[in-house]
């Protein structure tokens, strides 16, 4: 089990390690991706589906979760595919873990984004998305990432 978070001291302030885990939805070729709401941090973002995960709660719980709360379907997590650490200027780290989903059970909707759109493999550098999904997009479009 993943704890909430554990601090990482330093000079400076003490942050807060946050998981943070993302859901590679593939079907027909295609993943699914979503865009991040006008308002809030990051607005008009494209990211993977996915969130925090809570405290005393699974990572793969957490994408079966989230999935539920943002798109209104009940995944099969298939299996993790990448994980790294990431810290945006000026906030805590996050340690992300990416886990594949092949099935799901109903239709997606776009209940906490702007829009989602499925979108080929190769394409995926095309959108604007989250600094913090850079390393894996990199990865994934080089099929460095399985």
């Amino acid at each position: 089990m993943i704890e909430e978070g554990f601090a990482v001291q330093g000079r400076g302030p003490v942050f807060i390690m946050t998981t943070v885990v993302a859901a590679v939805i593939e079907r027909d070729g295609r993943i699914l991706i979503g865009q991040r709401k006008r308002t809030g941090q990051h607005p008009l973002k494209w990211e993977f589906p996915g969130g925090k995960v809570e405290a005393g709660e699974e990572p793969e719980a957490a994408v079966v979760r989230e999935l539920e709360e943002e798109l209104a379907i009940r995944a099969r997590v298939d299996r993790e595919i990448m994980r790294y650490e990431y810290q945006y200027p000026g906030r805590a780290p996050i340690l992300l873990i990416f886990y594949r989903v092949t099935e799901f059970a109903g239709e997606p909707e776009s209940l906490d984004f702007e829009q989602i759109a499925w979108v080929a493999r190769a394409t995926l550098s095309d959108y604007d998305f989250l600094e913090g999904d850079a390393e894996f997009i990199r990865s994934y479009e080089e099929n460095t990432v399985k």
